[in-house]
């Protein structure tokens, strides 16, 4: 293994990952590598075996108490040859004391539980086709009418760290829809449809309660003119389970959230979508 080089990513090579990732049928959105690369550059890392790209991972630290890692992956070919390991084990080193979550496949829980990971709750994708709602959504503006700074402080109590940049760039990526409602002066609800290798995903979706998630829902979808769409939701949350049923969406596969540590309280029952599972 005296050939295996491991290095921080350069940001035109995040694409590497993203390929890797559709590869696995993970469905990556097509603008992810420029918004993904603004929150932590160097929490991206690549193993090289003879020159060649054998692993990826990320590691983002978006503060100084909270990482997410995603993109584990290993070149097919190579794995089972302990490369996995040592680029897993660089990823860990550069959170370092942080708290770290992951969203990570359910077969592997027992691997992830030796580097001190728990489980907190497990995360479905449900996906399907959905038709352009019949009627427009009464009360939904769009999501660049709020305030950033509004938008910062609502998905911080859905989200263990505060995240300006990366919601600046995932609000603003072209090809990226984001929709919000309020109500008594307040955010009550928003969210962010963006295009896929496959579709469209949701992500987040945050809101008071079921109907403005519905409202919300629908606004995005009608915005792209329907199609096939694909909502992560935690299993916790049944009024959001109950909802993506309700769209006739069906599970897809789910994965394990997991953190090594305590995270601040969140509140789930606000949470009709997660972001993204490669960056929480």
């Amino acid at each position: 293994m005296s050939d295996f080089n491991i290095r921080t990513m350069r940001p035109d090579e995040i694409s590497i990952a993203i390929d890797w990732a559709a590869a696995e049928g993970w469905n990556p959105g097509l603008a992810d590598a420029t918004c993904f690369s603004c929150v932590d550059p160097h929490g991206f890392l690549i193993g090289e075996l003879d020159g060649r790209p054998a692993a990826t991972v990320s590691c983002v630290n978006y503060d100084a108490r909270f990482s997410f890692l995603g993109f584990y992956i290993v070149r097919p070919d190579v794995r089972g040859k302990g490369y996995g390991l040592r680029i897993w084990n660089a990823a860990i080193a550069h959170a370092g004391a942080r708290v770290i979550g992951l969203d990570g496949v359910t077969a592997q829980q027992d691997n992830y539980r030796k580097s001190g990971f728990q489980l907190a709750y497990a995360n479905v994708r449900y996906g399907g086709m959905i038709a352009v709602p019949s009627a427009p959504q009464a009360g939904v503006i769009d999501l660049r009418e709020i305030p950033l700074a509004d938008v910062e402080a609502d998905d911080a109590t859905v989200f263990p760290a505060r995240r300006l940049a990366f919601l600046r760039a995932w609000i603003g990526t072209p090809g990226h829809v984001g929709c919000a409602v309020v109500r008594d002066g307040r955010l009550a609800g928003w969210g962010v449809i963006r295009p896929c290798r496959k579709g469209f995903k949701i992500g987040p979706l945050v809101a008071d309660d079921r109907a403005i998630a519905e409202a919300v829902l629908s606004d995005l979808v009608a915005k792209e003119g329907g199609g096939e769409i694909f909502l992560d939701v935690p299993s916790t949350n049944r009024d959001a389970v109950a909802l993506a049923e309700g769209f006739g969406l069906a599970p897809v596969f789910e994965t394990a959230r997991m953190y090594t540590g305590a995270i601040p309280p969140l509140r789930l029952e606000r949470v009709f979508g997660v972001t993204t599972f490669e960056l929480g």
